[in-house]
């Protein structure tokens, strides 16, 4: 029983930055991903950025330089601050964690608008 829930988004202007929140409640254990994912209207979801339990990031290419992925010490919350932002960002941002045993979680998804 997990359960994650996105918040943070919201309408922002082209070069602002937003910063978005996952946290996950239930029985948060042996998870080794942690990330964020996107999906634009008409499009697949794609992947944005993880952190592993180690702590280490991975960041989609368009994103790196721009997005930093982290978590707080509790390892419940985990964070996407978003900067530089263009129209092309605007999706629905989801949380994603994955456990040990190949089990993936997933918010219902926030949603990011870039527009003046």
């Amino acid at each position: 029983q997990v359960q994650l829930v996105e918040s943070g988004g919201s309408l922002v202007q082209p070069g602002g930055s937003l910063r978005l929140s996952c946290t996950a409640s239930g029985s948060i254990f042996n998870m080794v991903t942690m990330g964020w994912y996107r999906q634009a209207p008409g499009k697949q979801r794609e992947w944005v950025a993880i952190i592993t339990d180690d702590g280490d990031t991975n960041y989609e290419d368009s994103v790196k330089g721009r997005f930093t992925i982290s978590r707080d010490n509790a390892r419940t919350t985990i964070y996407l601050q978003m900067n530089s932002l263009t129209p092309d960002d605007t999706a629905v941002y989801y949380c994603h964690f994955k456990n040990t045993w190949n089990t993936n979680y997933w918010g219902r998804g926030t949603q990011v608008t870039v527009s003046s």
